[in-house]
């Protein structure tokens, strides 16, 4: 047997629910005094999947702690077989691991452990995004007057936007703080949440209506400025210019920001 051969022979082993190694593979090996072949075989076997079942759990440890080990392994291990890893790096293990669920269980088990599944996830992108070139304070100041108007932004190459109907974040908190695992439950009105990484630590904030609309209209419209304040002035009136700067001056601080450059 050739070595691309065998790799692929062990590979595919490894891959297979039975832990029963094919012949082809078995005899290509030899045992040792204290551990015969299929033995040995099969430690490599449950060691792989055990290793994936543990990047999963610490990638979605709200979910595993809402389903139990039983169940939550038991999830994981239909996933990893439906969609074994492809990647060198078990970093990009997860990232199927929300669809799965919408797919693989009933709508009403599906939806809010989805949604779990994706804030969970978004932590993850978060932390290993690049860090982009943010705004400052400083360059804010900076700006002229005539620049204001037709300034435009773009988020951070961190920046995740979930919209949530369910207590997700709640329940992702009880988990992070260690406190009083709350019951999963339909918000009244769905809601917009917030990850990204800002000085190496990533951070979450739900934005009220008004807030997610005005950094909607910069992220996805291409409002300008100009554009913002505009659209501020049927809420705030006269008071939209000043609303904008407030908010502005937030997101730059918390490192939400780039500008947009044409």
């Amino acid at each position: 047997m050739r070595l691309n051969e065998w790799q692929l022979a062990f590979e595919a082993f490894l891959l297979e629910d039975a832990t029963t190694s094919p012949p082809a593979l078995s005899t290509s090996l030899i045992g040792g005094p204290t551990l015969d072949v299929d033995t040995g075989l099969a430690i490599y076997h449950n060691a792989y999947k055990a290793r994936l079942l543990e990047v999963l759990r610490n990638d979605f440890p709200a979910i595993h702690h809402w389903m139990g080990d039983e169940e939550f392994d038991g999830l994981a291990s239909a996933y990893i077989r439906r969609y074994p890893s492809t990647h060198y790096s078990l970093r990009w293990l997860g990232r199927g691991f929300e669809a799965f669920i919408r797919e693989y269980l009933m709508p009403e088990q599906s939806a809010p452990l989805s949604e779990l599944a994706a804030l969970e996830w978004a932590f993850t992108l978060a932390f290993d995004a690049l860090p982009g070139v943010p705004l400052t304070i400083e360059a804010m100041a900076a700006l002229s007057a005539q620049e204001w108007p037709a300034l435009q932004l773009k988020p951070t190459p961190s920046v995740q936007w979930l919209e949530q109907r369910f207590n997700s974040l709640a329940v992702w908190r009880s988990v992070k703080e260690a406190t009083d695992f709350p019951d999963s439950s339909a918000l009244q009105d769905p809601q917009v949440c917030l990850v990204w990484r800002n000085d190496l630590l990533c951070n979450y904030r739900s934005l009220e209506p008004a807030e997610a609309n005005a950094l909607n209209g910069l992220f996805n419209e291409g409002w300008n400025f100009a554009e913002l304040c505009a659209e501020l002035a049927v809420i705030y009136g006269e008071g939209a210019p000043l609303q904008a700067v407030t908010w502005l001056k937030q997101w730059v601080h918390d490192g939400l920001l780039e500008r947009l450059e044409r």
